[in-house]
């Protein structure tokens, strides 16, 4: 038995996020059944997160131990013949036996974008939000500054019920603006469940005039979910890479 590595991208639009649940279609239940199938016997594929129902992956990472004779080669093509239209296997190397999808990533880089031109964006209408606004992107920037580096970010986390540390490292928040679009993209050791979509929200609330950027101090030192912004929806969300 050996340990694979695979690059995953899907449209997260009809399923119900990458964790395998009951009774509804995830990313992790279709891959899992897939490789099943071809190997005969119950197969655990691991992602490098658990991105939300409604959300988007250019290159998902994850990992399985498979007992199969087939080349790499062979196993990507498989995949991508049995899988549904709306996920792509991109790669498949042999890892490491120690190689985890989850354990073993340094970093993550999501992207959010928005728009708010006055035409509809039809072809992009499942991968953008579109605002009823023009946002202040410099006050954006000048908030977002605030969120940079090593912070507790309770108050930007969906599960108001975590025990665990909420203590994250983010690297790098750059946001800019291209005919009508805006692009909001993170880097960082790992994030929280909604904490970019929520960061997006609060940074939005800026861009609005309805927050004043160094409030976001007294918002991460509240660590309080009620202090900040709205969860911005899932569709502008795309989990761009995974650094190992």
């Amino acid at each position: 038995m050996k340990n694979y590595k695979f690059e995953i991208s899907y449209d997260g639009t009809r399923y119900f996020g990458w964790e395998k649940q009951p009774n509804v279609e995830t990313i992790q239940g279709k891959t899992e059944a897939v490789l099943s199938r071809m190997t005969g016997r119950p197969v655990e594929v691991l992602g490098a997160g658990r991105t939300d129902a409604g959300v988007h992956a250019r290159a998902m990472t994850a990992s399985a131990h498979l007992e199969t004779e087939k080349t790499p080669e062979e196993i990507l093509a498989y995949m991508n013949h049995y899988l549904p239209e709306d996920i792509c296997v991109n790669d498949v190397k042999i890892a490491s036996d120690r190689f985890h999808a989850r354990y073993s990533a340094v970093g993550k880089t999501y992207v959010y974008t928005c728009y708010f031109g006055t035409l509809k964006p039809v072809f992009n209408r499942k991968y953008v939000t579109v605002l009823d606004f023009k946002p202040d992107v410099s006050k954006m920037q000048e908030a977002a500054a605030f969120l940079q580096g090593e912070h507790d970010f309770t108050s930007f986390c969906g599960n108001t019920h975590m025990k665990k540390s909420a203590v994250r490292v983010i690297d790098s928040i750059e946001i800019t603006e291209k005919r009508g679009y805006i692009t909001f993209r993170f880097h960082g050791t790992g994030f929280l469940q909604n904490q970019v979509r929520i960061m997006v929200g609060t940074l939005l609330l800026a861009g609005r005039g309805k927050l004043e950027p160094e409030e976001m101090y007294k918002i991460l030192n509240g660590k309080d979910r009620k202090l900040s912004g709205p969860v911005a929806p899932a569709k502008g969300l795309v989990l761009e890479k995974v650094d190992y």
